[in-house]
């Protein structure tokens, strides 16, 4: 059995990995309003750079928001961004 056969049925017959910080429920959470967010975005007046500097995130926390990376953002960073771009809208 060649190597990558012999991985893919391992991953098959493994029990999932738990991992205390990647909940389900967490993770839908945080994709919603990374998706929310980024039409804000785009359709805002300000930049990444001014969102940034409004929310007392660093610059790369909108870059990772931004590119995607969900598991550089907690819920809170993500509601502070949402606040920044949205003052009188409550976070869904």
């Amino acid at each position: 059995m060649s190597t990558a056969r012999h991985t893919a049925y391992a991953e098959l017959t493994a029990p999932p990995r738990s991992c205390p910080d990647l909940d389900v429920r967490d993770l839908e959470k945080r994709s919603r309003l990374m998706r929310i967010i980024t039409r804000l975005i785009a359709v805002s007046d300000l930049g990444s750079k001014d969102i940034a500097r409004r929310a007392g995130l660093p610059m790369q926390k909108i870059s990772d928001l931004l590119s995607g990376k969900l598991e550089h953002l907690s819920v809170d960073e993500l509601h502070l961004v949402y606040r920044t771009i949205d003052p009188n809208g409550s976070p869904p």
